[in-house]
């Protein structure tokens, strides 16, 4: 894609990026409620993942799980890199994370301090140009 992504977009990375998914949410939605075909569905599948870790941090899990895995079959029709960003990977560490979710009882989990407990990882977005954006 040679287009440039929106400055709202680079905003809602580094919203996902500093853990403040609810904004994220709500930057990346204004996005996609006007975006076409194929971005709408690449913002979309981020929006997914960002609201699954809202509701991680907020210990539900079955919203969590459901929402990665539908985020990520959204992106997983997209390049390795598009829109400026490390798809492959974010996908990647997205799988890593709903396996630990998978594999993790509730209560462990309620136990953890989520973005800081290396036993659970959580996505981050990376930008293939090494901008400042």
């Amino acid at each position: 894609m040679n287009e440039e992504m929106p400055d709202e977009f680079w905003q809602g990375v580094e919203q996902f990026n500093a853990g403040q998914y609810y904004i994220c949410h709500d930057t990346l939605e204004a996005l996609w409620i006007e975006a076409t075909e194929p971005e709408k569905t690449f913002y979309q599948g981020i929006l997914q993942i960002a609201v699954a870790l809202y509701h991680l941090s907020n210990h539900n899990l079955r919203g969590a799980v459901i929402l990665l895995g539908e985020g990520s079959n959204r992106l997983r029709r997209y390049p390795s890199e598009y829109g400026g960003i490390d798809v492959d990977e974010l996908l990647s560490q997205s799988a890593a994370l709903l396996k630990a979710l998978q594999q993790t009882e509730l209560e462990k989990i309620a136990a953890l301090n989520l973005g800081q407990d290396e036993a659970l990882p959580l996505p981050r977005i990376i930008n293939v140009n090494h901008e400042i954006k």
